[in-house]
């Protein structure tokens, strides 16, 4: 009996909750944990018949997925290193792509099917680049994120063009360059017109359910758009995603704003996670497809091909360093410059993931003529082995390359803030008095918040002398000498403060419970309370950072 679909997403939806309880306790990476559990759940026959549609990975999943990523990716970091993101997301995914098919084709694969097979393997995919690679610097980790998202353009055309090119069309030079163009330019245009029609709309809704609703609807919208006109769908909601991040203040309450970095998180966070499921499940659909006399020849070619990508990567920005290197001498280019160790922790963490696995799927049954597309199969086990190899091998090892390259410790972030707070804090105290007169506000209640914000001041700079002591003193030195000890009374006091504030929110929280079970309050007079409450603790406690 086939598996319906409300049995499929109950399914999906526990083995997401299940990895996201056991990865932190068993110490392993949730999207490899999701992985293993999709091959377990392979060896049910009934699961095995679910099948991986790729305009379902391509039309509802990376949609949602890829839009989150824009909307927390640095729009600096991608104006700093805009030359080497070019690089890494058309000339290196050509030669991967090319590098890839030579190993394939000498290995016995048709020269047709192993291009196709380069196009599909050759992006690091955006996904995985984000479940994985957290361990690597903010710097470091904002680069590959960048690349991974806008390098899946330049692999579509090249799959095109494979796909073409084994069904007997003919391409020049030109016809190329057009359709590399309107992949790039189509997608950036689609993405450019509706992030301002998102404008447009967004910024006259003040409810904030409409305004995420509206949010929504836009990542699909410029999806649409891009391939009706041919373009790159992925490129358009990447756009659109950057966009929308530039204007968010214009377009976004309060409000919308916390039910956007609430919601988002959780609806990636589950369709991301489902994809690590649903790969796995993958596995075992291809690999039961494959004649068991080509299997050690395919597992070879697979292992061949995944080593041609590393070295490939490796080897291109060895390359490119050295003619930037040539070509621009400016300090600031010399600062940003990859050494030979952040290079090899750059070609481990090239993962790849479910648009390789999406562009192997579209992979035609059949020619123009109606015989059997050379290599499908072939094609499917390959491009599912390297995505084995690089979660599976590069994901664990990433941890240990990191430590191993000693990196430069990333402070930007933590200094900007810093530097951020510190300022806003200042012009806040500056302009309490005047604003106080102009509102016609009573001296107490002036009193009281210049008294609010210059005890926030005080403990900003006690933490930061604190933590500048800590960086400076020698690690050999357990205390450091009176005379330069920083007072750590401003920070002990707000501890003290946070500890009474929370325990006087449980007591709230438990005597409000009460009311409510003695039937004394509505449902949604507490709701109302403790919505109130909850507000109030995340003053005190903070707003944890979304990833």
């Amino acid at each position: 009996m086939p598996m319906e679909g409300l049995e499929i997403v109950v399914i999906l939806g526990i083995s997401v909750f299940v990895g996201a309880i056991l990865a932190p306790r068993v110490r392993v990476a949730m999207p490899l944990l999701l992985l293993v559990i999709g091959l377990c759940l392979g060896f049910v026959p009934e699961l095995r018949e679910i099948e991986l549609p790729p305009e379902t990975v391509l039309l509802i999943f990376l949609p949602v997925i890829l839009f989150w990523e824009s909307l927390t990716t640095s729009l600096r970091s991608i104006r700093r290193a805009l030359r080497g993101i070019v690089l890494m997301s058309t000339l290196l995914v050509v030669a991967t792509a090319f590098g890839a098919a030579g190993v394939a084709h000498l290995l016995g694969l048709p020269w047709a099917a192993a291009l196709v097979l380069g196009a599909a393997i050759a992006p690091p995919d955006a996904t995985a680049v984000a479940a994985l690679g957290r361990t690597l610097p903010r710097r470091n980790f904002m680069l590959l994120k960048a690349e991974s998202l806008t390098n899946d353009g330049t692999a579509l055309v090249l799959y095109a063009i494979a796909v073409g090119v084994a069904v007997g069309g003919q391409y020049t030079p030109l016809s190329i360059t057009g359709l590399v163009l309107l992949s790039y330019g189509g997608g950036l245009l689609a993405g450019a017109v509706v992030a301002g029609a998102a404008f447009l709309v967004m910024r006259r809704l003040q409810d904030p359910l409409l305004i995420n609703v509206a949010l929504v609807l836009v990542p699909f919208t410029a999806y649409l758009i891009a391939e009706l006109i041919g373009a790159s769908g992925v490129l358009a909601v990447v756009a659109t995603g950057l966009i929308i991040t530039f204007l968010s203040p214009q377009v976004s309450t309060p409000a919308s704003r916390r039910q956007t970095e609430w919601t988002w998180p959780l609806g990636s966070l589950f369709l991301n996670g489902s994809l690590f499921v649903l790969v796995g499940l993958q596995v075992q659909v291809v690999v039961r497809e494959i004649d068991m006399r080509q299997m050690s020849s395919l597992i070879l070619m697979t292992i061949a091909v995944w080593a041609t990508l590393l070295v490939v990567r490796f080897a291109f920005q060895t390359v490119s360093v050295g003619i930037i290197r040539l070509l621009d001498r400016r300090p600031s280019q010399r600062d940003r410059r990859m050494t030979h160790r952040a290079r090899i922790v750059s070609t481990v963490a090239g993962f790849r993931g479910a648009v390789s696995l999406a562009i192997a799927l579209s992979v035609p049954l059949t020619l123009s003529n109606g015989d059997p597309f050379p290599g499908r199969e072939e094609i499917l086990f390959v491009t599912v082995g390297v995505i084995l190899l690089t979660l599976l091998v590069q994901g664990p090892l990433l941890p240990f390359v990191v430590r191993w390259a000693r990196l430069p410790t990333d402070t930007e972030e933590a200094d900007e803030l810093e530097l951020a707070e510190r300022v806003t804090l200042e012009a806040a105290i500056e302009a309490i008095d005047g604003l106080a007169e102009q509102l016609d506000v009573p001296e107490d209640a002036r009193d009281r918040l210049i008294q609010e914000y210059r005890e926030r001041r005080e403990l900003l700079e006690a933490q930061t002398e604190l933590a500048s002591e800590e960086a400076a003193a020698n690690p050999q030195d357990e205390t450091l000498a009176d005379d330069d000890a920083v007072d750590p009374e401003p920070v002990a006091r707000e501890e003290a403060f946070k500890r009474l504030r929370l325990a006087v929110l449980d007591r709230k929280r438990a005597v409000l419970l009460q009311l409510l079970r003695d039937g004394v309050i509505d449902d949604t007079v507490a709701r109302t309370l403790q919505t109130r409450m909850d507000v109030e603790q995340l003053r005190v406690t903070g707003v944890e950072p979304v990833d």
